[in-house]
């Protein structure tokens, strides 16, 4: 495997570099069967979460979008060596690509759940405009997602959190499951990044949508 170009650990999305939507790819080609259910999961770093979940789960479709794009080309890599049919990846801004990405899929687009996993938290208040889930995020999935659809957030920073959850909870085609944090994951795959903080004994702030 040729080896990883150099790759920011921070990637600020309103940069001009990411301005433009990215081009979407045939989806009969990139998956064997484009009309499974599909999983997507925004700002999937190096794709290790969604790769588990597609060789887990051979009945679904896994779409991985990362704005850092050696993390990208190193997944693809990975996902052609296991010949993962059920799984793809693609490098873009996911605030201005969802919508453009999954409206070219040549039926319907078969997105049935979407998850968001400790995103940047851009700590600083001049930064927090950079945040993944802003209004027209949640507005393009809304667009996107089927009635009972759903959406999974966490993170381990609450704030962040809480964040995220006040933006799906500002738009009416969502509501949420429950009142309190959700104590355990539906998957049976990890981010890297949740199974370190549960090591810990951290908590990770939980929390589902549901499309209406």
């Amino acid at each position: 495997m040729p080896p990883i170009r150099r790759v920011r650990q921070h990637v600020n999305p309103l940069s001009s570099k990411y301005a433009n939507p990215a081009d979407a790819p045939d989806w009969a080609e990139v998956f064997t069967n484009p009309q499974l259910p599909l999983h997507l999961d925004i700002g999937c770093g190096k794709g290790d979460f969604v790769r588990a979940m597609a060789e887990q789960i051979l009945d679904w479709n896994f779409l991985g979008l990362e704005i850092r794009e050696p993390l990208v080309e190193r997944a693809l890599i990975r996902r052609d060596q296991a010949q993962q049919g059920n799984l793809h990846f693609v490098f873009c801004n996911a605030n201005n690509s969802l919508q453009p990405l999954l409206a070219s899929w040549p039926e319907t687009c078969p997105l049935q759940r979407v998850s968001i996993q400790f995103p940047d938290p851009w700590f600083k208040k001049r930064h927090q405009k950079r945040r993944v889930v802003q209004p027209e995020l949640v507005m393009a999935i809304a667009n996107l997602i089927p009635s009972k659809g759903w959406v999974w957030l966490q993170s381990d920073i609450k704030e962040v959190c809480v964040e995220m959850c006040d933006r799906f909870t500002e738009n009416p085609a969502f509501s949420r499951e429950g009142a309190d944090w959700l104590s355990e994951s539906p998957f049976p795959a990890k981010t890297d990044r949740e199974a370190v903080t549960e090591e810990k004994g951290l908590p990770v702030y939980r929390a589902r949508y549901i499309r209406q």
